[in-house]
């Protein structure tokens, strides 16, 4: 789906971001406030100068290949959400719990062909997997688009993106610093529990939290965004 298309479904549908707000709320209530203040460890921790392709825990995160001229350059972090890590553990689990509801309905249709489950068990077991797929289609559009990390080359020019795959693993995409809105430029407020990153080549949208996120870096941040005192 193209940024222009996500941007058009995120306004349509208020109720899903109000929702993937309280979702965003409830996750860190649940882990407390040690999970926004502690550091980022094993797959998720990468300082500014590291390489997005070194092995970190137990897998290695993907990247996209760096754009011409910033293969020698070194990346300083500017943002990151620590809680990350939180859901990318909810997204492998969401699809583990999909899969094995998803298994479980052929097995039903022979126990019902059989004689040995009741039509009102198989419809059951069929609306809890349908309802367990748009969840994990849901969760997963939202999911892959919460930024977990920000990055800014030395010269200023690119933007490298840290979020989540379908998967729940990390991956990087990079995004030329020309081509993002300035937040300046958006109707989004610094203290909305999400705020939209948006491309004027309408690429790809993401999601960051102030509210719940830390600037590392607020002179490169501003740089990028633009000064959040002037955010509409």
């Amino acid at each position: 789906m193209s940024g222009r298309g996500e941007a058009f479904l995120w306004d349509s549908l208020p109720a899903a971001g109000v929702a993937m707000a309280a979702l965003l709320r409830a996750v860190l209530r649940l882990r407390g406030p040690a999970a926004q203040g502690r550091p980022l460890h094993r797959l998720w921790y990468c300082s500014g100068q590291e390489n997005p392709k070194r092995r970190m825990g137990n897998r290695s995160p993907t990247s996209e290949e760096k754009p011409p001229g910033t293969e020698t350059e070194k990346f300083q972090m500017v943002y990151r959400f620590n809680a990350i890590r939180v859901f990318g553990f909810f997204s492998r689990l969401k699809v583990a719990q999909t899969a094995m509801t998803v298994v479980a309905l052929p097995p039903g249709f022979y126990w019902y062909s059989q004689g040995l489950m009741t039509l009102d068990s198989l419809c059951l077991a069929g609306g809890i997997a349908g309802f367990a797929l748009a969840m994990l289609c849901w969760m997963s559009y939202f999911f892959r688009r919460l930024v977990g990390i920000l990055y800014v080359n030395e010269s200023g020019t690119m933007l490298r993106v840290a979020h989540l795959t379908f998967w729940g693993w990390r991956q990087d995409t990079y995004c030329p610093v020309a081509d993002v809105m300035p937040l300046t430029e958006t109707k989004d407020r610094p203290q909305d529990v999400l705020m939209c990153i948006q491309q004027y080549s309408g690429k790809q949208t993401f999601y960051l939290t102030l509210r719940y996120g830390h600037i590392v870096d607020r002179e490169r941040f501003t740089q990028v965004f633009g000064a959040l005192h002037t955010c509409k």
